[in-house]
């Protein structure tokens, strides 16, 4: 199994529009950053969480020619922007979404077209599969619903065998915990190093590492006001990381 990040930056994306601070203007390739989202590889299948507007850049970098299923963590626009740019992985085969029932509702409001009894041609096609926090599988692979606050509002991380990925929470209710247990690769979100209303700190994710104790931690949906990453990078513990645009991980 594998992870490949597709992105790695917050909602404005890194360099932010209009910025000209270090960060923003920086030569180095991993800060700049598109929208948070990866694909999980597993037993052939690809499996997309979250798909921002940044999505097709995204394939068209990787080359990634296969989506089987897609996981959706919440209704913002910067994990589900490009929704309707899955068009072409419909072609074959109606592609399944799977969301909160909230998000799904969120869906069909802002893409009706994909949606009518009489679809006009090309448009995606895609099924929406309503979910909780109980398991459940796809192609034969076991997910796992994890509940984050991302605030006030309830959103979804998941695991998927050993590793265990969660974007744009705040805090994890102790009862979620467990779902976090004997963790290989841990993929957790880390916006700033100062407070944030919605959103972990650079020290409230490596709190989160410490207590779960992964084999390897990977930060995502980092701002530009993180810093430089060649520069944080050197604060942090040997076996946490930044994740960037086109990293690859393979999973125990």
């Amino acid at each position: 199994m594998q992870i490949t990040f597709l992105g790695t930056g917050t909602s404005t994306g890194v360099p932010q529009i209009g910025c000209s601070c270090p960060v923003c203007t920086s030569t180095n390739p991993k800060d700049n950053r598109l929208r948070t989202s990866a694909v999980v590889s597993v037993g052939g299948k690809n499996i997309l969480i979250d798909c921002g507007p940044d999505f097709r850049q995204q394939m068209l970098q990787t080359h990634m020619g296969q989506i089987d299923a897609v996981l959706i963590t919440h209704i913002h626009y910067d994990h589900t922007g490009g929704i309707d740019d899955l068009r072409p992985f419909g072609a074959q085969h109606t592609l399944p979404i799977y969301l909160e029932p909230s998000v799904a509702e969120g869906i069909r409001n802002r893409l009706p077209y994909c949606f009518g009894d009489h679809r006009y041609p090309g448009v995606p096609n895609i099924h929406l599969r309503e979910i909780g926090t109980t398991s459940f599988s796809v192609e034969g692979i076991e997910i796992v619903p994890i509940r984050v606050m991302h605030y006030k509002l309830p959103i979804l991380g998941y695991r998927i065998g050993r590793l265990v990925y969660i974007t744009d929470a705040l805090t994890i209710p102790e009862e979620e915990y467990e779902k976090l247990t004997g963790a290989d690769i841990l993929v957790i979100n880390a916006l700033r190093k100062t407070p944030h209303l919605s959103h972990q700190t650079l020290d409230d994710a490596l709190k989160v590492i410490e207590r779960v104790q992964p084999r390897e931690a990977y930060l995502v949906h980092m701002s530009h006001h993180m810093g430089l990453t060649a520069e944080v990078e050197k604060e942090l513990p040997p076996h946490v990381h930044f994740a960037y645009d086109g990293l690859v991980v393979e999973c125990l």
